[in-house]
């Protein structure tokens, strides 16, 4: 038993003296737990939160740490991007609101609050921004996706109502889109966990592209025929009223 202890002991003092170095040759950056991955979890935490004591690096959060570096006006802050780029392990996290709309082309605005969604119940304050707005439980399957097809369908579940054009060359622009090889398919895929009124416009979109109704015929059937939709500026679909969207108001 005695032995063992002494193993365990020069174990955690080894896995403290590698985080150490490798902290201190690192220079200015942000760590986090899971950058120690192969080590010891408890000792991992236990040698940064000593680290933090001693002021070697400057405790941010749980599990999230500083190392500073010396400047004229003293020790340097933490670069906020830096922070925001980290990745969140375990929750994808996608483009959403004004950013979709800007990364597709659809406005040159840049929201003064970041918009994120997320597959989470929630993001990390630290990481993302205290003012950034998540919108959360995104299905899992947007996982899979590239910013821009997560973009595309973040874009309809909004109605297109962060686009800077005209409907008619928003939707000019949004068919361009779709008629990219392969796209239309990869997210009728996943239409099934999407809200009804996004499967409503999903389906006015492949009609207009002359999608085959067997494509189509699956979007159909998961819509009540009662319900109709409101589709905002993407209600100039030309198969927009085909596919339950309301009337627009003049």
């Amino acid at each position: 038993m005695r032995s063992n202890h002494k193993k365990t002991g020069s174990d955690a003092a080894n896995t403290a003296e590698t985080v150490r170095r490798r902290i201190e040759a690192s220079g200015e950056r942000v760590w986090r737990l899971a950058d120690f991955e192969g080590m010891p979890f408890t000792a991992v935490a236990q040698a940064l939160s000593r680290l933090s004591r001693r002021g070697v690096i400057q405790r941010l959060g749980k599990g999230l740490y500083y190392r500073p570096r010396p400047t004229a006006f003293g020790e340097s802050k933490p670069n906020s991007a830096q922070i925001r780029s980290l990745p969140v392990r375990r929750r994808g996290v996608f483009p959403a609101g004004v950013a979709a709309a800007n990364l597709l082309g659809f406005t040159t605005q840049n929201s003064a609050r970041v918009e994120v969604a997320t597959d989470g119940l929630s993001l990390p304050r630290l990481i993302v921004g205290k003012e950034t707005v998540i919108h959360t439980r995104r299905p899992e399957s947007w996982r899979e996706l590239s910013d821009t097809d997560a973009a595309l369908l973040d874009f309809l579940r909004k109605r297109g109502e962060s686009s800077e054009l005209p409907p008619e060359e928003t939707v000019d622009k949004l068919l361009e889109y779709f008629r990219e090889p392969g796209r239309f398919e990869r997210l009728l895929k996943i239409a099934a966990s999407e809200p009804p009124r996004v499967r409503a416009i999903l389906g006015a979109i492949g009609q207009q592209l002359g999608q085959p109704e067997s494509r189509l015929s699956a979007l159909r059937e998961s819509l009540n025929s009662l319900s109709r939709f409101d589709f905002g500026s993407l209600a100039v679909l030309e198969h927009a009223r085909q596919w339950q969207a309301k009337e627009r108001k003049s």
